[in-house]
């Protein structure tokens, strides 16, 4: 069964910078999609950025240049580096393997195409 645990979030002023970890357990990472989801307060659930099976890696434009995801194979754990933070950042962050397709024709798998979460981990910016 597939587990995912991550760690990272907190609180941190506007330009800082964070790194989210994503660490799974009973399979290994090599090999499956995985990505990144955001949810603000009385916002819509968001996909920040995937990884896919080729380690190709797609990032939303309102992150790209500022974060980077990756994962290393070794360790079996994915990542998000979060550099020069925005307020609008705040959200909790949550990262998910196994969709059947990263991307298609432009389109990025959902969040409910993923069949395996993390439990979430809160990223708060200030100004």
């Amino acid at each position: 069964q597939m587990e995912l645990v991550e760690s990272g979030g907190g609180s941190v002023q506007a330009g800082g910078s964070l790194r989210l970890s994503c660490a799974a357990s009973g399979y290994t990472l090599n090999g499956y999609c995985m990505g990144w989801f955001r949810q603000a307060p009385g916002k819509e659930r968001e996909v920040v950025a995937i990884i896919d099976i080729d380690d190709v890696t797609k990032h939303a434009d309102s992150v790209k240049g500022r974060f980077a995801i990756s994962r290393d194979n070794a360790k079996n754990t994915l990542y998000l580096q979060m550099n020069n933070l925005k307020p609008e950042d705040t959200a909790i962050y949550t990262c998910a393997a196994g969709a059947p397709y990263c991307s298609s024709g432009g389109i990025w798998a959902s969040f409910d195409e993923y069949n395996a979460w993390g439990q979430g981990t809160q990223v708060t910016v200030s100004s």
